[in-house]
């Protein structure tokens, strides 16, 4: 953008997979967070959203190919930046609504810190994972999603001295509730040739309940294996930054969240942006 430029900063919402289930996950609180820019002296306006390349259920659970040993994981993320703004998707079951103004050199830097932070963290992760549901309880693992994203990009904004509205933003969290996980090695450990046959047995009946495409027969046979797996038997493995982990879980195992961040507030020691 030119220097002089005046930029428009929207907040985007809609609810997940919108394309599909219209606002089905609307009402469950499940939202797909973007950022929107409009150039005052273009008119032009753009998206950027922080995406799990592969759809939302390949980056939360793997493949099981008879033909490999080890789940084949297609977990990866990356911000996307693309001309328009699709107004009817935003507005329709969502939020598209303006949250800052900032100057083409505030545009300028913030696309530079976008690469690097592309280049950073290029895995997606759908849950977050607490000791419990309690004010200050432990947190084990932190997601790495679309909301998270537009947070760390709000954040790094208000570094350049934008100043946001105040408006109350919510965002949706996924969260698992577990005691203190375990490890228990990455692919190779696990699932080489030297590897641990019993655990890795293990990881894998675990996930074939949650593989895609199923009938509704079957849908409802993964369902109740699920059930006994995750609640009865409170196990749960989780694929972290290229490790494996053992939840030991715990009530109420799982929590969908719509939970409120302010958004942050301008760093006035920055000046001539």
């Amino acid at each position: 953008m030119k220097g002089d430029d005046v930029i428009e900063v929207f907040r985007l919402q809609a609810p997940v997979w919108e394309f599909k289930y219209g606002d089905l996950l609307g009402h469950l609180k499940i939202m797909h967070d973007a950022i929107g820019f409009k150039s005052t002296l273009t008119g032009k306006n753009y998206t950027m959203e922080w995406y799990e390349l592969f759809q939302l259920g390949n980056c939360t659970f793997p493949h099981l190919r008879p033909e490999m040993n080890a789940p084949f994981w297609c977990n990866q993320g990356a911000a996307c930046f693309f001309e328009g703004i699709d107004d009817g998707h935003w507005k329709e079951n969502g939020t598209l609504v303006q949250v800052a103004t900032i100057s083409g050199n505030m545009f300028n830097k913030m696309a530079q810190w976008v690469k690097q932070d592309n280049e950073t963290g290029i895995y997606y992760e759908t849950w977050t994972v607490q000791a419990s549901p309690e004010k200050g309880a432990e947190t084990w693992f932190e997601s790495y999603d679309c909301s998270k994203f537009v947070l760390r990009t709000y954040k790094k904004l208000a570094e350049l001295g934008a100043e946001f509205k105040k408006i109350e933003t919510n965002y949706t969290r996924i969260f698992l509730y577990s005691g203190e996980p375990t490890f228990l090695g990455n692919e190779t450990s696990v699932f080489g040739p030297t590897g641990n046959e019993t655990l890795a047995l293990a990881i894998k009946r675990f996930y074939y309940p949650f593989k895609p495409h199923l009938s509704t027969k079957e849908f409802l046979l993964s369902l109740v294996k699920i059930f006994d797996a995750v609640i009865i038997h409170r196990q749960f493995y989780l694929f972290y930054n290229f490790e494996y982990w053992f939840l030991p879980m715990k009530f109420p195992f799982i929590k969908i969240t719509y939970e409120e961040i302010p958004l942050p507030n301008r760093n006035n020691t920055i000046s001539g942006l």
